[in-house]
C-alpha cells in the first residue's frame, strides 16, 4: 500500500468524513492523543537525524507509553526495521510517511469488521463490561443512533442488584424515548427473558441488554452471563447477533486486561472504547486489536447523545497526524 506522503494522507482520509462536524468529532476527540504522539514524535526526531538502534530503542519506548502495547510495538518496529533497510533510508525526518503507513497496515484488512450484525427479525445487543467503563452510557447513545436510523428499540435492564444501574438506565430510556424492561434485584435472567418476550410480540427491531460488570468474581459472573445467554438463544436461535465489550480507554492498558477476562467467560463480538477524548493515549485502539484480536466496532468521542461514532481506522488515523 503506497499513500504518497504525510500531505496526501491527510487529504486522502479527509474525504471519508460527511461533514465538517464529523470531522471536527475527531479531530477534538483525539487532541489529546494526537498531541502527545506528535510531540514525542518530533521530540525523538530532534534528539536522533540518523536512524539507528538507539533512536529505534526510543521510538520503542515512546510508542509503549502511549498504551500502544508490547506485541504491538514490537510487530511495528519490526516491520519498520524492515522497511528502512530495504528502502535504504538514513534519516528520521524521512520516516514520516512509512511510520503512517505502517501503523495503518496493522489494522489492514480490518477496515470493515466494525460493521453490525443483526438478525433476520429481532436482533439482540448484549453489552458488557466492568463497572464505571460507560457500558450503561453507552448502550443509551447506541440506543439514540438506532432509533435515528428508523429502528424501533427496546432496553433491558440486566444488571439488576447494582445500587442505581437500573434507575440510570430508566433515566436514559425516559430521556431518548424507548421503552426499557426493569425489576430491581430481579434475576439477571428473568428480566432478559421478559424483554425479549416483549421484544416479539410488539415488533421492536433491536433488544440493548445491560449486564452486571462485577469482574472481580469472575466464576460468578460466568454462570450469569452464560445462563442470560441460554436465556437468550433459546428464545432467539443464533442470538445475540453482538455481544459488546464496553471499554474505558483513559484504563489503558487495564483495558487490555479486561479484554482478556471477558474473552475467558463469553464470545465477543465486538469492543466499544469509550472516554478517548479523555485520554491521550489513545494507541489502545490499535494495541487491543492486535492482542485481542477482537475488532474495536464503536468509539466514544465525547459526552453527547451523538458522541458514539462506528470505528474507521482511516478517521482514526487522520485524527492522529492530521497536524505532523
Amino acid at each position: 500500500m503506497v499513500l504518497g506522503g504525510i500531505m496526501s494522507i491527510v487529504a486522502r482520509f479527509k474525504k471519508m468524513f460527511k461533514n465538517k462536524t464529523e470531522e471536527e468529532k475527531y479531530t477534538t476527540g483525539l487532541a489529546k492523543t494526537r498531541n502527545q504522539l506528535l510531540s514525542n514524535f518530533d521530540n525523538i526526531n530532534k534528539r536522533y537525524n540518523e536512524i539507528d538502534s538507539d533512536y529505534l530503542q526510543a521510538l520503542e519506548e515512546m510508542l509503549i507509553s502511549s498504551d500502544m502495547g508490547m506485541p504491538t510495538v514490537l510487530s511495528f518496529v519490526e516491520n519498520l526495521t524492515k522497511r528502512i533497510k530495504k528502502e535504504k533510508i538514513k534519516k528520521t525526518n524521512e520516516l514520516k510517511e512509512i511510520i503512517v503507513e505502517e501503523l495503518m497496515l496493522l489494522y489492514n484488512g480490518q477496515i470493515d469488521q466494525n460493521k453490525l450484525n443483526y438478525g433476520e427479525d429481532l436482533s439482540v445487543f448484549l453489552f458488557v463490561g466492568v463497572n464505571g467503563s460507560g457500558k450503561t452510557t453507552t448502550i443509551a447513545k447506541m440506543a439514540y443512533r438506532l432509533k435515528k436510523e428508523g429502528k424501533k428499540v427496546l432496553l433491558v435492564a440486566g444488571d439488576t442488584f447494582r445500587a442505581g444501574a437500573v434507575e440510570q438506565l430508566q433515566a436514559w430510556a425516559s430521556k431518548i424515548e424507548v421503552p426499557v424492561v426493569a425489576k430491581l434485584n430481579a434475576d439477571p435472567a428473568s428480566v432478559v427473558y421478559q424483554g425479549l418476550e416483549k421484544g416479539k410480540n410488539e415488533n421492536f427491531d433491536v433488544v440493548l441488554i445491560d449486564t452486571a460488570g462485577r469482574l472481580q468474581n469472575k466464576q460468578n459472573l460466568m454462570n450469569e452471563l452464560a445462563k442470560i445467554n441460554r436465556v437468550i438463544e433459546k428464545f432467539i436461535p443464533k442470538a445475540p447477533h453482538e455481544t459488546l465489550l464496553v471499554i474505558d480507554a483513559t484504563t489503558g492498558q487495564n483495558g487490555i486486561s479486561q479484554a482478556k477476562n471477558f474473552q475467558e467467560i463469553i464470545n465477543i463480538t465486538g469492543i466499544v472504547l469509550t472516554k478517548l477524548d479523555g485520554t491521550a493515549k489513545g494507541g489502545i485502539v490499535i494495541a487491543i486489536k492486535k492482542v485481542t484480536n477482537i475488532p474495536v466496532k464503536f468509539i466514544g468521542l465525547g459526552e453527547k447523545l451523538t458522541d458514539l461514532d462506528l470505528f474507521n481506522i482511516e478517521k482514526y488515523i487522520y485524527g492522529l497526524f492530521k497536524e505532523w
